[in-house]
């Protein structure tokens, strides 16, 4: 490889714990650059969020071989978070080297029909392998990639629950640009869809997984009257076709509802006395609605208003800080939250607080926080320096 002409096109932060190295998509040799970018490792784990511009399959085929023996996941995604805050056309790279990590990798190859048992058994015989190979280690967090376009994220995480114990989780679904044509997970090789991968990560670093979001439930409530579950479909609210209704409760045309209308005016659910975003992905030819997470007939919709983005964020992070500087803030944000950023013209001081903090991942198709699948939030782990080296 030349490395005169391609290292230079990733940049890489050095110091720190976590590594990270980022490159376009397109650059030559793309994925050599990441390697030489994150140094020599050795690694437990390579974790790759690819722009849906680039040929996944291609891209962790690659990777597979380039970073053998060291194990690669990854997804596809809906925008990246990157050395430069928000951005698009990127592959982000994240290796967490084996002096402060042990990792384990599930893989659920078919979302349609999955042994839950199995996934635990497997959970709990890698929780036990890695507390007998790192026992001086305590801090534990699983992190899910999930196709985003499954419909099965609610159900696998539920699921999944009985395995977690202690440990908390997190993640986000897979992304496809604002497309919403084809998503995928990376794990062995290979770009797969109606899949998803768990990452147990066993670590001497502190850490604090989180889920958060700027939105506060108003006063205005409507009511699923019709709906298809299995496509989180909603046809009819307040026994009114669905579409309609939600722009008539807005004051807005019908025919003018986009994505950046959903992100602006997000419904939420009560759950366990705490709010839960319901976000629309988009309207269907015949009016219906179209869900990014589980619905239901009967269920009772709340109108949230948002809070400045920039000020909610700058606070998130301060409590994060708080007592520390995370080394890194490995981070799951939702597509809607970078709309409405777009949407109020508030990309750059976002960008600017994400990058100042490291913060480094992708932005979803939805997320997962512990057993319940969300949206318009952003969940994440932030991972410390260790007490004592």
């Amino acid at each position: 490889m030349d490395q005169a002409v391609g290292w230079a096109e990733a940049r890489a932060r050095t110091p720190g714990i976590v590594k990270t190295a980022f490159v376009q998509y397109d650059s030559a040799q793309a994925v050599g650059t990441l390697k030489y970018n994150l140094g020599d490792g050795p690694f437990a784990l390579v974790i790759l969020f690819v722009s849906p511009n680039a040929d996944a399959s291609d891209v962790i085929a690659e990777a597979q071989e380039v970073f053998d023996p060291t194990p690669v996941v990854g997804c596809t995604t809906a925008g990246e978070l990157a050395d430069d805050g928000y951005c698009e056309g990127k592959i982000v790279a994240i290796a967490l080297p084996q002096c402060h990590f042990e990792t384990r990798t599930v893989l659920v190859s078919d979302l349609s029909d999955f042994d839950a048992e199995s996934i635990i058994n497997e959970m709990i015989h890698n929780r036990h392998d890695m507390m007998a190979t790192a026992p001086d280690w305590s801090h534990e967090f699983t992190f899910l990639m999930i196709d985003g376009l499954s419909t099965k994220e609610d159900a696998l995480t539920s699921e999944l629950a009985v395995g977690l114990g202690p440990v908390p989780l997190f993640g986000g679904s897979a992304g496809d640009g604002i497309r919403f044509d084809s998503t995928y997970v990376l794990h062995e090789g290979q770009a797969l869809p109606n899949a998803a991968v768990l990452t147990q990560v066993r670590t001497r670093c502190p850490i604090k997984v989180f889920k958060t979001d700027h939105l506060v439930p108003a006063e205005r409530r409507m009511v699923v009257t019709k709906a298809d579950p299995a496509k989180r479909i909603v046809q009819e609210i307040n026994a009114e076709p669905a579409a309609r209704e939600y722009a008539r409760i807005l004051g807005k045309d019908p025919e003018q509802l986009t994505a950046f209308t959903f992100a602006a005016h997000p419904v939420v659910v009560q759950i366990g006395g705490k709010h839960h975003v319901r976000a629309i992905q988009q309207v269907a030819g015949n009016g219906d609605l179209v869900f990014f997470s589980a619905i239901d007939e009967g269920l009772v919709l709340t109108l949230a208003e948002p809070r400045d983005m920039v000020d909610h964020l700058q606070e998130e992070i301060g409590v994060l800080s708080a007592k520390q500087q995370p080394d890194t803030i490995l981070g799951c944000d939702c597509i809607l939250r970078r709309l409405e950023a777009q949407e109020k013209q508030m990309t750059r001081e976002i960008s600017s607080i994400l990058a100042r903090n490291h913060v480094v991942g992708f932005s979803t198709y939805g997320e997962q926080y512990n057993s319940i699948h969300v949206n318009q939030t952003l969940t994440g782990v932030a991972i410390y320096p260790p007490e004592k080296e």
